[in-house]
């Protein structure tokens, strides 16, 4: 990521965060970022010290997603300072192991922009953020079966008796396309027919 050192940023956290157990998690190859993974149970400490520290301060917020590789699920923060001299962004990763009631404290009292942001991740994946001020689906309905983005997830048939999933799903937009790639072979098959 932009102007990280990845050693000495686990380092602080470390030093000033008990327990965090911050740990770096280098990039294998191009396709993903390095990172630094710390306790699930810490990770309030941890932001609210990113946000305060003097030496590496870290003032927004970008992104939180969350990722479920079957055997854990993980909540990623994408943190970010912003400054015309020395700009720099990393991913911060917490575990979750607990599939059937995951949690992990809420860090909107840190950075305000995690509301909607921890919302979606409960509404995709289920995972609680515990003293979130208003923990409650934003995608989905609020009686919505299960959490769509998790590896596990079975879509029900219907919903209030309308189709989940029906036999013809196709719609205007959909049938538009299909109509232009056709119209785009047959330009191209007649171009090289000539």
């Amino acid at each position: 990521m932009l102007n990280v050192d990845f050693n000495k940023l686990a380092s602080l956290i470390n030093a000033n965060v008990q327990g965090a157990n911050a740990t770096v998690n280098n990039a294998e190859d191009a396709k993903f970022d390095s990172s630094i993974t710390v306790e699930a149970s810490k990770i309030f400490a941890v932001c609210e010290f990113l946000k305060t520290n003097k030496e590496m301060p870290f003032n927004s917020l970008q992104c939180i997603s969350g990722v479920d590789w079957v055997e854990f699920m993980e909540v990623c923060y994408m943190v970010a300072h912003f400054d015309t001299t020395a700009p720099r962004e990393f991913i911060l990763k917490v575990k979750v192991t607990d599939r059937v009631a995951p949690t992990v404290d809420s860090v909107v009292k840190v950075w305000a922009a995690a509301n909607y942001q921890e919302r979606e991740v409960y509404d995709m994946f289920g995972i609680k953020f515990n003293n979130h001020p208003d923990m409650r689906r934003i995608l989905c309905p609020d009686d919505w079966q299960g959490w769509p983005l998790r590896k596990d997830y079975v879509a029900q048939k219907d919903y209030n008796g309308m189709a989940v999933y029906p036999d013809n799903k196709m719609n205007f937009e959909d049938r538009e396309f299909i109509v232009r790639q056709d119209m785009i072979k047959k330009a191209q098959l007649a171009a090289s027919s000539n």
